[in-house]
């Protein structure tokens, strides 16, 4: 099959998380069987050559671009507002427009009109904006690979009160509303990571079909530690510049973590992510709190972990760091957002990870674990099971392979 993908994010190296190790570790996969995959992508100042070398490895021919500034980043509160007010008028989100590459969407209008492919697919929904209204009537086989819906996420946020700018995205939210409804109908399929996303994105869109692919792990990255290290260390580890990990971490560090304190005043806690904002650096100076950066990989500061803790409030669909400590046999505790797409107890299911949402229910599941080798190897065990299983990339490419290898309906 000759694929054409589509990727406004840099997926290399691997290790960048996100979408970046989904759209590789499909792409991956789908090379490996034998698929011709051309692939469209953009890149960011921290993209080195040596990035783009590596990446064309894995492709048969790359077209790399470079990102524009993100304008909300150069203009005041004049430019936000004609940002509002072109979204009110075009129906695309700024988070679309101000990202969008004339030199990219000229590159893609050339590839669809080569008509040369017989599968074209949007890593991401924002990839969208790139293909055109008609495009089922040229490529046989047009995928949108979701991830989550961006209406559904901003009325989580606005729903439990953590929402950047809430006025702001009151005013966006019917705007958002009616963007998703409209891109989703130009795609023969589209792709989400949870079944929770298929119901959110079926209610709103009204499209089928609608398949849930789930995130996946590289088990040789992310090995089972070979012992506990016991101890009171508790890690979270994400992107430090993404708004729920900001969420999250600010949460963990002021709420959960001094109750944490209380009984264990060992107790450290380590935010192990790049970029981290100036709110998140600030958390560091938190007795006992540990902000790193940016770090070579995750993988030893998980195994170096008693616990890993993932109080998401707010971002729908699987979560890689989740899946990634459960892989490297961390126990986890974590919020149902954090957990999200997976079956952790009952009905047969074995115990794989505590579940919390309040700053005392959390400390009190911590608490638990700090005390309990016992319970401890119970999680490590049974989560690592889980995801030999059910989450590797093998069986989330088997699943996209099928995507794009069924007749359009």
């Amino acid at each position: 099959m000759n694929i054409l993908m589509l990727s406004a994010t840099f997926p290399y190296p691997p290790t960048r998380g996100g979408t970046s190790v989904r759209t590789f570790n499909l792409l991956k996969f789908l090379k490996q069987q034998g698929h011709r995959i051309t692939l469209g992508t953009l890149r960011t100042q921290d993209v080195c050559d040596e990035d783009v070398s590596a990446l064309r490895n894995w492709v048969d021919e790359l077209g790399v671009f470079q990102r524009p500034l993100d304008e909300a980043q150069t203009t005041g509160a004049t430019g936000k507002l004609l940002r509002l007010a072109n979204f009110a008028i075009s129906g695309v989100p700024p988070s679309v427009t101000t990202t969008r590459s004339p030199a990219m969407q000229s590159w893609v209008t050339e590839k669809i009109a080569s008509a040369q492919f017989e599968a074209i697919t949007c890593e991401h929904s924002v990839n969208e904006v790139y293909v055109p209204e008609d495009i089922r009537t040229r490529i046989p086989k047009s995928v949108v690979n979701i991830h989550s819906s961006v209406y559904g996420t901003c009325a989580h946020q606005l729903a439990n009160r953590t929402a950047e700018n809430a006025l702001r995205d009151r005013l966006t939210l019917p705007l958002l509303k009616r963007y998703e409804q409209r891109y989703c109908q130009k795609f023969s399929d589209l792709v989400v990571t949870t079944s929770e996303d298929r119901r959110q994105m079926g209610q709103l869109s009204g499209k089928e079909p609608i398949h849930v692919i789930s995130n996946g792990v590289d088990l040789d990255l992310f090995t089972m530690r070979s012992q506990d290290p016991n101890g009171q260390r508790l890690v979270f580890i994400g992107a430090m510049d993404n708004l729920p990990n900001v969420d999250a971490v600010t949460f963990l560090a002021q709420e959960i973590f001094p109750l944490v304190l209380q009984k264990y005043p060992a107790a450290t806690l380590s935010l192990v992510g790049a970029r981290p904002t100036p709110a998140v650096q600030a958390l560091g100076e938190i007795p006992n709190v540990i902000v790193t950066g940016k770090v070579p990989e995750m993988r030893p500061y998980l195994h170096e972990s008693t616990v890993c803790v993932i109080p998401m409030r707010t971002g729908y669909g699987i979560k890689n760091k989740t899946l990634e400590a459960m892989a490297a046999g961390i126990p986890v505790v974590a919020s149902d957002r954090g957990l999200e797409g997976l079956a952790i107890e009952g009905n047969g299911i074995p115990l794989r990870a505590l579940k919390a949402e309040t700053a005392s229910e959390y400390a009190t599941a911590i608490g638990r674990l700090f005390d309990s080798d016992e319970l401890r190897a119970q999680l490590s065990k049974n989560g690592r099971a889980m995801i030999e299983r059910e989450y590797t990339w093998a069986i989330a490419g088997q699943q996209y392979e099928q995507v794009l290898a069924d007749a359009p309906i």
